[in-house]
C-alpha cells in the first residue's frame, strides 16, 4: 500500500511578494499584457452591469451630454451671451468641449471607485490591481463612442466641416486617456484608505469642469494667463478636440503644455498606484 505524505513533506506553493516598483518600472507592461483578457472580461462586465435593467439602456450615454449641452445652451449661451464670443453655432461648440469632458469626469469617477467596489475580487486572488482603474476608463471609452454619435449628427446638422487636424484626434484620446488613468488610479488609491474623499472628488470635478474652457472658447482667458491656464490638462485636451472638429485656430503653446500636463499626471497617479498597491488586501 503506497505511504501517503505527511503535511510536512508536502511541497507548498511558491510565495509572492508584492512590492513596491521603482524609477522606471513602475510599470509592469509585460505583466498587463499577460492578464489582458481579464481587463476584457472586467469592461466586459462593468458595461453589462451599468445597462443591466435600465429604460433607455446605452442612450444614457448620450442623455447626460446632449441634457448638459442643452442648459449651457441656455444660461451660458443666450442669457449669458457666451455665444456671441464663438463663430460656430453655440450648441455644436459646447457639445464639442462636453465630449472629452464627460469621457474624463465619468472615467475618473468610476475608476476612484473601482477598488473598493471590486474589495472582494482584490483579497482573494492576485492579479495587477491597475487592471481595475483601466476596465473603469474602458467602460468610460464606449460611451464616449457612442456619444460621439451625436457629435457627428450635430456637425453635419450645423453644415461645420472638420479640419485637417482631425488626424490629430486619436493622438488627443490617447492623452485624455493618460489624464484620466492618472488622476482615477490615484484617487482609487487614496479611496482604499480614506472613504469620505469619494464626495470630495464630486465636488472637485464640478469646480473643474467650470475650470475648463467647456462652455466658453479659450481666447476668452487673458492672454497673459493662457498658460498658466493650461497647466490644467483638460484646458489644452478640449481645445484640441475643437481645432480637430470644428476647425478652431490653434493654441500651440496651449495644447503642448496640457499635453505635458497630461502625462505628468498620468505618470505621478500610476507611480502612487503601484507604489500603495501592496497594502490593498489588508486595508480594502
Amino acid at each position: 500500500m503506497p505511504s501517503s505524505l505527511s503535511n510536512a513533506d508536502e511541497p507548498s506553493a511558491p510565495l509572492l511578494v508584492l512590492e513596491p516598483r521603482r524609477g522606471a518600472s513602475v510599470i509592469a507592461w509585460g505583466e498587463l499584457w499577460r492578464y489582458r483578457e481579464l481587463l476584457y472580461f472586467l469592461a466586459w462586465r462593468d458595461i453589462k452591469v451599468r445597462y443591466k435593467q435600465t429604460v433607455l439602456g446605452a442612450a444614457w450615454a448620450v442623455l447626460q451630454p446632449v441634457t448638459t449641452m442643452i442648459v449651457f445652451t441656455v444660461f451660458f449661451g443666450r442669457l449669458g451671451g457666451l455665444d456671441r464670443n464663438v463663430t460656430i453655432a453655440y450648441p455644436v461648440f459646447v457639445y464639442a468641449g462636453l465630449l472629452p469632458w464627460t469621457f474624463f469626469a465619468s472615467a475618473v469617477s468610476q475608476s476612484a471607485n473601482s477598488l473598493v467596489g471590486n474589495s472582494g475580487l482584490i483579497a482573494k486572488v492576485y492579479f495587477p490591481r491597475l487592471l481595475i482603474p483601466c476596465s473603469s476608463v474602458a467602460t468610460s471609452t464606449i460611451d464616449l463612442l457612442i456619444s460621439s454619435a451625436v457629435m457627428a449628427a450635430l456637425m453635419i446638422w450645423y453644415g461645420v466641416v472638420p479640419s485637417v487636424w482631425l488626424v490629430l484626434l486619436p493622438v488627443l484620446f490617447v492623452l485624455l486617456w493618460c489624464a484620466a488613468l492618472g488622476i482615477g488610479a490615484w484617487m482609487a488609491a487614496l479611496l482604499v484608505a480614506y472613504r469620505d474623499l469619494r464626495h470630495v472628488l464630486t465636488f472637485l470635478l464640478q469646480i473643474w469642469m467650470f475650470a475648463s474652457p467647456v462652455a466658453y472658447p479659450l481666447d476668452i482667458v487673458p492672454e497673459q494667463w493662457r498658460l498658466a491656464y493650461s497647466i490644467n490638462p483638460m484646458a489644452g485636451l478640449i481645445h484640441g478636440f475643437r481645432v480637430a472638429l470644428l476647425d478652431e485656430p490653434l493654441e500651440v503653446g496651449c495644447l503642448a503644455l496640457s499635453s505635458i500636463s497630461a502625462l505628468a499626471v498620468f505618470w505621478i497617479g500610476i507611480a502612487y498606484f503601484a507604489r500603495a498597491e501592496r497594502r490593498f488586501a489588508d486595508i480594502v
